[in-house]
Protein backbone atom coordinates (compact mmCIF):
# COMPACT_ATOMS: atom_id res chain seq x y z
CA UNK A 1 0.00 0.00 0.00
CA UNK A 2 1.29 3.10 -1.10
CA UNK A 3 0.87 6.34 1.59
CA UNK A 4 0.07 10.13 -0.37
CA UNK A 5 1.53 12.82 2.23
CA UNK A 6 -0.23 16.11 2.50
CA UNK A 7 1.75 19.12 2.63
CA UNK A 8 5.85 19.84 2.37
CA UNK A 9 8.03 20.61 5.29
CA UNK A 10 10.02 22.91 3.49
CA UNK A 11 11.66 24.21 -0.19
CA UNK A 12 15.20 24.99 -0.50
CA UNK A 13 15.50 25.40 -4.27
CA UNK A 14 15.56 22.31 -6.15
CA UNK A 15 14.74 20.03 -3.07
CA UNK A 16 11.92 19.88 -0.83
CA UNK A 17 11.93 18.44 2.45
CA UNK A 18 9.15 15.74 3.85
CA UNK A 19 9.09 14.86 8.09
CA UNK A 20 7.32 11.70 9.32
CA UNK A 21 7.95 9.70 6.22
CA UNK A 22 8.44 5.82 6.71
CA UNK A 23 9.67 3.08 4.38
CA UNK A 24 11.28 5.19 1.99
CA UNK A 25 14.44 3.94 0.01
CA UNK A 26 17.61 6.01 -1.11
CA UNK A 27 17.47 7.50 -4.75
CA UNK A 28 13.37 6.23 -4.72
CA UNK A 29 11.25 7.94 -7.14
CA UNK A 30 8.51 10.51 -6.07
CA UNK A 31 5.00 11.39 -7.94
CA UNK A 32 4.47 15.74 -6.77
CA UNK A 33 1.05 16.75 -7.52
CA UNK A 34 0.30 20.61 -7.49
CA UNK A 35 -2.93 22.63 -7.01
CA UNK A 36 -3.40 23.09 -10.46
CA UNK A 37 -3.70 19.02 -11.00
CA UNK A 38 -0.20 18.71 -12.80
CA UNK A 39 2.69 16.54 -11.44
CA UNK A 40 5.65 17.12 -11.42
CA UNK A 41 8.70 14.21 -9.88
CA UNK A 42 11.34 13.88 -7.81
CA UNK A 43 13.43 11.29 -6.13
CA UNK A 44 14.86 10.54 -2.65
CA UNK A 45 18.16 12.18 -2.30
CA UNK A 46 18.55 12.23 1.34
CA UNK A 47 17.10 10.44 4.20
CA UNK A 48 17.94 11.02 7.95
CA UNK A 49 15.25 8.85 9.90
CA UNK A 50 11.66 10.03 9.17
CA UNK A 51 13.05 13.21 7.28
CA UNK A 52 13.60 13.04 3.82
CA UNK A 53 14.84 15.20 1.00
CA UNK A 54 13.06 14.91 -2.53
CA UNK A 55 14.59 16.49 -4.97
CA UNK A 56 12.68 17.84 -7.89
CA UNK A 57 13.13 17.26 -11.61
CA UNK A 58 10.89 20.02 -13.19
CA UNK A 59 11.77 22.44 -10.26
CA UNK A 60 9.91 23.79 -6.95
CA UNK A 61 8.60 26.64 -8.89
CA UNK A 62 4.48 26.99 -8.00
CA UNK A 63 4.84 24.29 -4.85
CA UNK A 64 2.95 24.74 -2.29
CA UNK A 65 4.00 24.18 1.42
CA UNK A 66 0.45 23.19 2.75
CA UNK A 67 -1.60 22.03 -0.52
CA UNK A 68 1.46 19.76 -2.52
CA UNK A 69 0.57 16.45 -2.39
CA UNK A 70 3.86 13.76 -2.72
CA UNK A 71 3.87 9.75 -2.98
CA UNK A 72 6.53 7.71 -3.33
CA UNK A 73 6.82 4.94 -6.06
CA UNK A 74 8.38 2.14 -4.39
CA UNK A 75 11.10 2.02 -7.08
CA UNK A 76 14.07 3.99 -8.14
CA UNK A 77 14.16 5.77 -11.47
CA UNK A 78 13.87 3.44 -14.33
CA UNK A 79 14.32 3.97 -18.69
CA UNK A 80 12.60 2.24 -21.05
CA UNK A 81 14.75 0.42 -23.00
CA UNK A 82 14.78 -1.39 -26.40
CA UNK A 83 16.68 -2.11 -29.98
CA UNK A 84 14.28 0.62 -31.07
CA UNK A 85 16.69 3.64 -29.28
CA UNK A 86 19.11 3.65 -32.21
CA UNK A 87 18.53 6.47 -34.29
CA UNK A 88 16.53 8.41 -31.42
CA UNK A 89 17.28 11.96 -29.32
CA UNK A 90 16.30 12.06 -26.05
CA UNK A 91 17.10 14.78 -22.95
CA UNK A 92 18.70 14.18 -20.13
CA UNK A 93 16.13 12.27 -17.99
CA UNK A 94 15.57 9.85 -21.32
CA UNK A 95 12.20 11.47 -22.81
CA UNK A 96 12.17 11.46 -26.26
CA UNK A 97 12.72 15.36 -27.84
CA UNK A 98 12.86 13.89 -31.98
CA UNK A 99 9.52 14.22 -32.37
CA UNK A 100 9.19 10.37 -33.07
CA UNK A 101 6.82 9.19 -30.39
CA UNK A 102 7.74 7.09 -27.24
CA UNK A 103 9.90 3.98 -27.07
CA UNK A 104 7.67 1.10 -27.25
CA UNK A 105 9.67 -0.66 -24.52
CA UNK A 106 10.74 -4.83 -24.08
CA UNK A 107 12.10 -4.13 -20.80
CA UNK A 108 13.01 -1.16 -18.32
CA UNK A 109 15.95 -0.91 -16.15
CA UNK A 110 17.29 1.27 -13.59
CA UNK A 111 20.03 3.61 -14.29
CA UNK A 112 21.98 3.46 -11.58
CA UNK A 113 23.03 -0.09 -13.05
CA UNK A 114 23.70 -3.59 -11.59
CA UNK A 115 26.41 -4.36 -9.42
CA UNK A 116 29.29 -5.69 -11.74
CA UNK A 117 31.39 -8.79 -9.84
CA UNK A 118 34.98 -7.62 -10.71
CA UNK A 119 35.70 -11.64 -10.73
CA UNK A 120 34.08 -11.24 -14.02
CA UNK A 121 35.96 -8.47 -15.82
CA UNK A 122 37.55 -9.86 -18.81
CA UNK A 123 40.92 -7.85 -19.84
CA UNK A 124 39.88 -5.60 -22.89
CA UNK A 125 41.97 -6.44 -25.74
CA UNK A 126 41.49 -5.42 -29.59
CA UNK A 127 40.83 -1.64 -30.65
CA UNK A 128 38.37 0.75 -31.95
CA UNK A 129 39.69 2.38 -34.78
CA UNK A 130 39.13 6.19 -34.48
CA UNK A 131 40.56 7.23 -37.78
CA UNK A 132 42.49 10.28 -36.26
CA UNK A 133 46.08 9.35 -36.30
CA UNK A 134 47.54 10.52 -33.02
CA UNK A 135 44.75 8.57 -30.87
CA UNK A 136 45.11 5.18 -32.95
CA UNK A 137 48.81 5.38 -33.38
CA UNK A 138 50.23 6.46 -29.82
CA UNK A 139 46.96 6.80 -27.52
CA UNK A 140 45.21 3.42 -29.24
CA UNK A 141 41.94 3.01 -28.03
CA UNK A 142 41.38 -0.42 -26.73
CA UNK A 143 37.63 -1.92 -26.60
CA UNK A 144 36.25 -1.92 -23.16
CA UNK A 145 38.66 0.67 -21.97
CA UNK A 146 37.53 4.24 -20.57
CA UNK A 147 39.93 6.96 -22.36
CA UNK A 148 39.11 10.47 -21.16
CA UNK A 149 39.81 13.43 -23.44
CA UNK A 150 41.83 16.65 -21.76
CA UNK A 151 40.64 19.91 -23.25
CA UNK A 152 39.82 23.26 -22.39
CA UNK A 153 38.30 26.23 -22.39
CA UNK A 154 37.25 27.06 -26.45
CA UNK A 155 39.16 23.96 -27.22
CA UNK A 156 37.92 22.17 -30.46
CA UNK A 157 36.62 18.98 -28.05
CA UNK A 158 32.97 19.41 -29.59
CA UNK A 159 34.65 19.22 -33.16
CA UNK A 160 36.50 16.07 -32.23
CA UNK A 161 33.73 14.57 -30.20
CA UNK A 162 31.70 14.57 -33.41
CA UNK A 163 34.61 13.32 -35.52
CA UNK A 164 35.14 10.23 -33.56
CA UNK A 165 31.32 9.33 -33.37
CA UNK A 166 31.50 9.85 -37.44
CA UNK A 167 34.53 7.78 -37.87
CA UNK A 168 34.82 4.92 -35.21
CA UNK A 169 34.44 1.48 -36.14
CA UNK A 170 35.92 -1.49 -34.83
CA UNK A 171 38.68 -3.58 -36.35
CA UNK A 172 36.82 -6.62 -37.93
CA UNK A 173 33.78 -7.25 -39.36
CA UNK A 174 31.58 -4.43 -40.84
CA UNK A 175 30.36 -2.54 -37.77
CA UNK A 176 27.07 -4.09 -38.02
CA UNK A 177 27.28 -4.94 -34.04
CA UNK A 178 29.13 -1.20 -33.66
CA UNK A 179 27.06 2.15 -32.38
CA UNK A 180 27.95 5.05 -30.76
CA UNK A 181 25.65 6.44 -27.27
CA UNK A 182 26.31 9.89 -27.26
CA UNK A 183 25.35 12.07 -24.06
CA UNK A 184 26.00 15.85 -23.78
CA UNK A 185 25.59 17.59 -20.51
CA UNK A 186 25.41 21.58 -20.01
CA UNK A 187 25.34 22.25 -23.15
CA UNK A 188 24.30 25.44 -25.27
CA UNK A 189 21.23 25.44 -27.80
CA UNK A 190 23.93 25.99 -30.73
CA UNK A 191 26.17 23.42 -29.36
CA UNK A 192 23.16 20.47 -29.08
CA UNK A 193 22.44 22.00 -32.82
CA UNK A 194 25.47 21.25 -34.39
CA UNK A 195 26.14 17.81 -32.36
CA UNK A 196 22.54 16.75 -34.03
CA UNK A 197 23.30 18.36 -37.34
CA UNK A 198 26.70 17.28 -37.78
CA UNK A 199 25.44 13.44 -36.97
CA UNK A 200 22.45 13.50 -39.15
CA UNK A 201 24.59 15.39 -42.38
CA UNK A 202 26.96 12.64 -42.45
CA UNK A 203 24.51 9.76 -42.43
CA UNK A 204 25.55 8.10 -38.88
CA UNK A 205 22.41 8.94 -36.58
CA UNK A 206 21.12 5.34 -37.25
CA UNK A 207 23.77 3.61 -35.01
CA UNK A 208 23.72 6.52 -32.84
CA UNK A 209 21.64 6.97 -29.68
CA UNK A 210 22.00 10.34 -28.50
CA UNK A 211 21.22 12.22 -25.05
CA UNK A 212 20.81 15.94 -24.61
CA UNK A 213 20.82 18.07 -22.08
CA UNK A 214 20.79 21.44 -22.31
CA UNK A 215 22.51 24.58 -19.72
CA UNK A 216 18.51 25.83 -18.83
CA UNK A 217 17.79 22.15 -18.14
CA UNK A 218 17.46 21.15 -14.10
CA UNK A 219 20.51 20.48 -13.08
CA UNK A 220 19.07 17.01 -11.62
CA UNK A 221 19.37 15.80 -15.67
CA UNK A 222 22.33 16.60 -15.74
CA UNK A 223 23.27 14.08 -13.18
CA UNK A 224 20.85 11.67 -14.49
CA UNK A 225 22.30 11.82 -18.42
CA UNK A 226 25.37 10.11 -17.97
CA UNK A 227 23.51 7.22 -15.84
CA UNK A 228 20.60 7.14 -18.99
CA UNK A 229 23.48 6.39 -21.34
CA UNK A 230 25.23 3.87 -19.96
CA UNK A 231 22.24 2.10 -18.85
CA UNK A 232 21.56 2.06 -22.41
CA UNK A 233 24.87 1.09 -23.38
CA UNK A 234 24.78 -1.98 -21.28
CA UNK A 235 21.46 -2.88 -22.51
CA UNK A 236 22.69 -3.07 -26.06
CA UNK A 237 26.15 -4.69 -25.37
CA UNK A 238 24.89 -7.16 -22.84
CA UNK A 239 21.99 -8.48 -24.12
CA UNK A 240 22.04 -7.89 -28.21
CA UNK A 241 25.84 -8.26 -28.14
CA UNK A 242 27.20 -4.92 -29.68
CA UNK A 243 29.96 -2.84 -28.86
CA UNK A 244 28.92 0.43 -27.99
CA UNK A 245 31.31 3.53 -27.65
CA UNK A 246 30.14 6.30 -24.95
CA UNK A 247 31.02 9.50 -25.24
CA UNK A 248 30.19 11.46 -22.22
CA UNK A 249 30.95 15.50 -22.80
CA UNK A 250 31.30 17.60 -21.23
CA UNK A 251 32.32 15.83 -17.60
CA UNK A 252 32.66 19.32 -16.03
CA UNK A 253 29.60 20.56 -16.28
CA UNK A 254 28.20 17.05 -14.53
CA UNK A 255 30.45 17.91 -11.48
CA UNK A 256 29.72 21.56 -11.35
CA UNK A 257 25.91 20.55 -11.11
CA UNK A 258 27.30 17.88 -8.18
CA UNK A 259 28.67 20.47 -6.52
CA UNK A 260 25.45 22.76 -6.91
CA UNK A 261 23.13 19.98 -5.29
CA UNK A 262 25.84 19.29 -2.76
CA UNK A 263 25.39 22.71 -1.75
CA UNK A 264 21.80 22.63 -1.89
CA UNK A 265 21.81 19.62 0.67
CA UNK A 266 24.14 21.82 3.06
CA UNK A 267 26.94 19.20 3.12
CA UNK A 268 30.25 19.30 3.43
CA UNK A 269 32.34 21.38 0.70
CA UNK A 270 35.82 19.00 -0.15
CA UNK A 271 38.42 20.51 -2.61
CA UNK A 272 37.36 23.69 -4.85
CA UNK A 273 33.81 23.53 -3.13
CA UNK A 274 32.99 19.90 -5.23
CA UNK A 275 31.86 17.25 -2.68
CA UNK A 276 33.82 14.95 -0.91
CA UNK A 277 32.36 11.85 -2.46
CA UNK A 278 33.35 13.54 -5.96
CA UNK A 279 35.88 10.47 -6.74
CA UNK A 280 33.45 7.90 -5.88
CA UNK A 281 30.30 9.51 -7.63
CA UNK A 282 32.45 9.58 -11.00
CA UNK A 283 33.62 6.16 -10.20
CA UNK A 284 30.43 4.80 -10.30
CA UNK A 285 29.93 6.37 -14.01
CA UNK A 286 33.48 4.85 -15.26
CA UNK A 287 33.46 1.47 -13.68
CA UNK A 288 30.66 0.47 -16.24
CA UNK A 289 32.79 0.51 -18.51
CA UNK A 290 34.36 -3.18 -19.88
CA UNK A 291 33.85 -6.60 -21.05
CA UNK A 292 31.89 -9.31 -19.22
CA UNK A 293 32.89 -12.80 -19.04
CA UNK A 294 30.60 -14.67 -21.39
CA UNK A 295 29.16 -11.47 -23.12
CA UNK A 296 29.67 -10.83 -26.61
CA UNK A 297 29.18 -7.22 -26.77
CA UNK A 298 31.37 -4.38 -24.89
CA UNK A 299 30.88 -0.90 -23.64
CA UNK A 300 33.93 1.92 -24.08
CA UNK A 301 33.98 5.41 -22.37
CA UNK A 302 35.48 8.47 -23.89
CA UNK A 303 34.73 11.30 -21.05
CA UNK A 304 35.48 14.58 -22.35
CA UNK A 305 35.97 17.22 -19.53
CA UNK A 306 37.28 20.75 -19.79
CA UNK A 307 39.99 21.72 -17.21
CA UNK A 308 39.14 25.34 -15.67
CA UNK A 309 42.42 27.08 -17.00
CA UNK A 310 44.03 24.28 -18.55
CA UNK A 311 44.79 22.71 -14.91
CA UNK A 312 45.51 19.55 -14.88
CA UNK A 313 45.78 19.45 -11.21
CA UNK A 314 42.12 20.41 -10.81
CA UNK A 315 39.93 17.87 -8.88
CA UNK A 316 37.50 16.61 -12.06
CA UNK A 317 40.80 15.43 -14.17
CA UNK A 318 42.75 14.56 -11.67
CA UNK A 319 40.16 11.78 -9.70
CA UNK A 320 39.29 11.33 -13.44
CA UNK A 321 43.06 10.38 -14.16
CA UNK A 322 43.04 8.28 -11.03
CA UNK A 323 40.10 6.28 -12.22
CA UNK A 324 40.50 5.94 -15.94
CA UNK A 325 43.06 3.71 -17.59
CA UNK A 326 45.18 6.60 -19.29
CA UNK A 327 43.86 10.54 -21.10
CA UNK A 328 43.87 12.34 -24.53
CA UNK A 329 44.97 15.88 -23.46
CA UNK A 330 44.82 18.62 -25.85
CA UNK A 331 47.56 21.12 -26.21
CA UNK A 332 46.27 24.59 -26.19
CA UNK A 333 49.31 25.49 -27.84
CA UNK A 334 48.96 23.53 -31.19
CA UNK A 335 46.06 24.43 -31.10
CA UNK A 336 47.15 28.05 -31.55
CA UNK A 337 49.42 26.86 -34.57
CA UNK A 338 46.18 26.19 -36.23
CA UNK A 339 46.85 22.08 -35.91
CA UNK A 340 43.90 20.12 -35.60
CA UNK A 341 43.17 18.26 -33.66
CA UNK A 342 45.79 19.38 -30.78
CA UNK A 343 46.91 16.33 -29.34
CA UNK A 344 49.52 17.22 -26.88
CA UNK A 345 51.59 13.69 -27.64
CA UNK A 346 54.03 13.75 -24.43
CA UNK A 347 51.08 14.30 -21.78
CA UNK A 348 48.89 11.52 -23.41
CA UNK A 349 48.60 8.04 -23.08
CA UNK A 350 46.72 4.87 -23.25
CA UNK A 351 47.64 2.19 -20.22
CA UNK A 352 45.72 -0.48 -22.04
CA UNK A 353 47.78 0.19 -25.49
CA UNK A 354 50.40 -2.54 -25.20
CA UNK A 355 47.93 -5.23 -25.24
CA UNK A 356 45.58 -4.48 -28.04
CA UNK A 357 48.06 -3.97 -31.08
CA UNK A 358 50.22 -5.67 -32.61
CA UNK A 359 50.52 -8.91 -34.60
CA UNK A 360 46.61 -9.91 -34.61
CA UNK A 361 45.22 -6.41 -34.20
CA UNK A 362 46.79 -3.90 -36.07
CA UNK A 363 50.36 -4.48 -37.11
CA UNK A 364 53.49 -6.20 -36.05
CA UNK A 365 55.44 -2.84 -35.73
CA UNK A 366 52.68 -0.98 -34.31
CA UNK A 367 53.85 -0.61 -30.82
CA UNK A 368 57.87 -0.16 -31.57
CA UNK A 369 56.59 2.50 -34.00
CA UNK A 370 54.87 4.12 -31.35
CA UNK A 371 57.45 4.25 -28.73
CA UNK A 372 59.69 5.26 -31.35
CA UNK A 373 57.59 8.69 -32.36
CA UNK A 374 57.58 9.29 -28.76
CA UNK A 375 61.05 9.20 -28.31
CA UNK A 376 61.88 11.61 -31.33
CA UNK A 377 59.00 13.98 -30.19
CA UNK A 378 60.62 14.23 -26.82
CA UNK A 379 63.85 14.91 -28.47
CA UNK A 380 62.46 17.45 -30.55
CA UNK A 381 61.13 19.56 -27.50
CA UNK A 382 64.71 19.22 -26.32
CA UNK A 383 66.33 20.96 -29.35
CA UNK A 384 63.72 23.80 -29.15
CA UNK A 385 64.46 24.37 -25.60
CA UNK A 386 68.27 24.46 -26.94
CA UNK A 387 67.62 26.67 -30.10
CA UNK A 388 65.65 28.95 -27.96
CA UNK A 389 68.36 29.70 -25.97
CA UNK A 390 71.17 29.42 -28.68
CA UNK A 391 70.06 29.60 -32.20
CA UNK A 392 68.81 27.66 -34.37
CA UNK A 393 71.90 27.65 -36.22
CA UNK A 394 74.06 26.89 -33.44
CA UNK A 395 72.67 23.73 -33.56
CA UNK A 396 73.88 19.87 -34.47
CA UNK A 397 72.98 18.41 -37.87
CA UNK A 398 71.33 16.03 -36.02
CA UNK A 399 69.88 18.73 -33.62
CA UNK A 400 68.76 20.12 -36.79
CA UNK A 401 67.35 16.88 -38.46
CA UNK A 402 64.82 16.67 -35.28
CA UNK A 403 63.52 20.10 -35.82
CA UNK A 404 62.81 19.56 -39.03
CA UNK A 405 61.16 15.88 -37.81
CA UNK A 406 59.11 17.88 -35.22
CA UNK A 407 57.57 20.49 -37.76
CA UNK A 408 56.78 17.88 -40.27
CA UNK A 409 55.42 15.25 -37.53
CA UNK A 410 52.90 18.31 -36.21
CA UNK A 411 52.31 19.31 -40.09
CA UNK A 412 51.50 16.29 -41.29
CA UNK A 413 50.90 13.57 -38.41
CA UNK A 414 49.08 15.35 -36.05
CA UNK A 415 47.02 18.00 -37.96
CA UNK A 416 44.95 16.31 -40.46
CA UNK A 417 41.30 18.12 -40.66
CA UNK A 418 38.20 17.16 -39.36
CA UNK A 419 37.31 15.19 -42.49
CA UNK A 420 40.10 13.04 -42.79
CA UNK A 421 39.81 9.05 -41.92
CA UNK A 422 42.73 7.28 -41.67
CA UNK A 423 42.68 3.91 -41.15
CA UNK A 424 45.19 2.46 -38.80
CA UNK A 425 48.19 0.97 -41.87
CA UNK A 426 47.96 4.38 -43.28
CA UNK A 427 48.56 5.89 -40.18
CA UNK A 428 51.59 3.55 -39.30
CA UNK A 429 53.34 4.09 -43.00
CA UNK A 430 53.00 7.75 -42.23
CA UNK A 431 54.48 7.23 -39.05
CA UNK A 432 57.38 5.22 -41.25
CA UNK A 433 57.54 7.98 -43.34
CA UNK A 434 58.20 10.73 -40.80
CA UNK A 435 61.14 8.30 -39.01
CA UNK A 436 62.92 7.53 -42.26
CA UNK A 437 63.38 11.75 -42.39
CA UNK A 438 66.17 10.65 -39.39
CA UNK A 439 68.88 8.46 -39.79
CA UNK A 440 69.38 4.56 -38.62
CA UNK A 441 71.29 5.33 -35.65
CA UNK A 442 68.95 7.68 -34.29
CA UNK A 443 65.80 5.34 -34.05
CA UNK A 444 67.08 3.27 -31.22
CA UNK A 445 63.69 1.61 -29.88
CA UNK A 446 63.18 0.11 -33.44
CA UNK A 447 64.33 -3.64 -34.12
CA UNK A 448 66.45 -4.29 -36.85
CA UNK A 449 64.00 -6.35 -38.95
CA UNK A 450 61.51 -3.71 -38.82
CA UNK A 451 64.10 -0.93 -40.06
CA UNK A 452 65.38 -2.97 -43.06
CA UNK A 453 61.69 -3.55 -44.48
CA UNK A 454 59.86 0.02 -43.38
CA UNK A 455 62.80 2.56 -43.05
CA UNK A 456 63.11 4.26 -46.88
CA UNK A 457 64.51 7.60 -46.66
CA UNK A 458 64.20 8.24 -50.17
CA UNK A 459 60.67 7.31 -50.22
CA UNK A 460 60.11 9.41 -47.44
CA UNK A 461 62.44 12.41 -48.79
CA UNK A 462 60.10 11.91 -52.44
CA UNK A 463 56.90 12.47 -49.95
CA UNK A 464 57.74 15.50 -47.88
CA UNK A 465 59.42 16.87 -50.89
CA UNK A 466 62.93 17.12 -49.01
CA UNK A 467 66.48 16.97 -49.73
CA UNK A 468 69.25 16.29 -47.76
CA UNK A 469 69.78 20.07 -46.89
CA UNK A 470 66.64 21.34 -47.01
CA UNK A 471 64.81 23.41 -44.14
CA UNK A 472 61.27 23.33 -44.15
CA UNK A 473 59.53 26.78 -43.90
CA UNK A 474 56.20 26.03 -45.20
CA UNK A 475 54.23 22.68 -44.25
CA UNK A 476 50.91 21.22 -45.82
CA UNK A 477 48.46 20.16 -43.09
CA UNK A 478 46.72 17.79 -44.96
CA UNK A 479 48.39 14.87 -44.74
CA UNK A 480 48.78 14.29 -48.61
Amino acid sequence: MSLQYLGLSEINGPLVVLDNVENVGFEEMVEISMDDGTNKMGRVVQIEGKRVVVQVFEGTNRLSLKNTKTKFIGKPMEIPLSKEVLGRIFNGSGKPIDGLGKVFADKTADINGLPLNPVSRVYPRNYINTGISSIDALTTLIRGQKLPIFSGSGMPHNELAVQIVKQAKISEGDGKNFAVVFAAMGVKNDVADYFKRSLEEAGVMENVVMFINLSDDPIIERTIAPRCALTVAEYLAYEHDMHILVILTDMTSYCEALREFSSSKGEIPGRKGYPGYLYSDLSSLYERAGIIEGAKGSVTQIPILTMPNDDITHPIPDLTGYITEGQIVLDRELHQMGVYPPVGILPSLSRLMKDGIGDGYTRKDHSSVANQLFACYAKVQDARSLASVIGEEELSDVDKQYIEFGKLFEAQFLAQGMESDRDVIETLELGWDLLSILPKQELDRIDSEFLEKYHNRERAFKRFDLTERTIIKELATDGE
